[in-house]
């Protein structure tokens, strides 16, 4: 059985997460210091909190960064805030960005209702790991107010057109993020999950 850990920001109820990824097989472990990230498979950064809060978090108890704990072989899957953390920095705070990808998290339109909320249809720009077996058009569940702009589109596998092209999914080594919420995403997101379980097991 796969063993993945959920980084507890603690800002919210991650029981969704967790349930998803049970139900998919996996040994689901909820941790708070990320020094405690050992023998595990796989880690989680879920979609709920606040980017300086989140990111506070982190290096909270160390001056450890997610970089080297994970070296560059552990799969690590950012959902919505997980995704955003992974930027050099937020318009939603202060804070740096963990800097593993390279670009900013700007905040929506205003031309549009923010939080943005709702199912939207994927783009795929490109195969992607987690996007195996996924079809062209599936629908997804976003809440967010904000959107990343990576400095490079080769890292983008996926989009949702909201009038404007919103990184929907984005793939870099062993790191992914979704900016929508799999474990919401009924059958879609199923298979995303499933697909990141398959990246621990390797």
């Amino acid at each position: 059985m796969v063993r993945v850990a959920i980084f507890d920001y603690g800002a919210g109820n991650i029981f969704s997460l967790k349930n998803s990824f049970e139900k998919a097989g996996a040994n689901v472990e909820v941790i708070t210091n990320i020094d405690d990230f050992k023998n595990y498979s796989g880690l989680l950064l879920p979609g709920v909190g606040n980017f300086d809060p989140a990111i506070k978090s982190i290096s909270k108890f160390s001056d450890t960064k997610i970089q080297d704990v994970v070296e560059n072989t552990v799969p690590v899957l950012g959902i919505c805030l997980g995704m955003e953390m992974f930027f050099e920095k937020s318009e939603e705070g202060k804070e740096k960005g963990l800097g593993i990808m390279d670009g900013e998290v700007v905040v929506l339109p205003s031309s549009m209702k923010v939080p943005h909320m709702g199912w939207n249809s994927l783009e795929i720009k490109k195969p992607g790991k987690i996007l195996d077996g996924v079809e062209d058009g599936s629908w997804v569940y976003f809440v967010h107010s904000y959107r990343a702009k990576p400095n490079f589109e080769k890292i983008i596998t996926a989009v949702s057109d909201y009038g404007i092209k919103v990184p929907a999914v984005v793939e870099q080594d062993n790191f992914f993020g979704t900016q929508f919420h799999p474990e919401k995403s009924g059958s879609v997101g199923k298979i995303m999950i499933k697909n990141f379980l398959e990246e621990c097991k390797k």
